[in-house]
């Protein structure tokens, strides 16, 4: 079992930046691939980005590649998402979550495949 708790989200500026940070409870920890998605009011569920547990490898979606980071710490149980350069468009409560992955260099970038999901965190970006 692993519970996600998710903080650093806010309202910023366009150009801005944010640091989102999400909080797993659980031994195991280090063996789950971890993901960031995101939902804007009246649209479904986004990929944001995806990092395997042994940190090795990352994925993001396009239209945050060159802005956002995507990292853990395993001896912390923490994921982090940093966000640089933010657009409007980026306004969205963003979610961390968490599966068990068979290897150390999966990532998982299907929202189904997530067994455990945080409460969000809302990010507003002002033009």
């Amino acid at each position: 079992q692993v519970q996600l708790v998710e903080s650093g989200g806010g309202l910023v500026q366009a150009g801005g930046s944010l640091r989102l940070s999400c909080a797993a409870s659980g031994r195991t920890f280090s063996r789950y691939a971890m993901c960031w998605f995101r939902q804007a009011p009246g649209k479904e569920r986004e990929f944001v980005a995806a990092i395997s547990w042994n940190g090795g490898r990352t994925y993001y979606t396009y239209s945050v590649k060159g802005r956002f980071s995507i990292s853990r710490d395993n001896a912390k149980n923490m994921v982090y998402l940093q966000m640089n350069s933010l657009k409007p468009e980026d306004t969205a409560v963003y979610y961390c979550a968490a599966v068990q992955a068979p290897f150390a260099t999966s990532v998982v970038v299907t929202g189904a495949e997530y067994d455990y999901w945080g409460q969000g965190t809302q990010v507003t970006v002002s033009s």
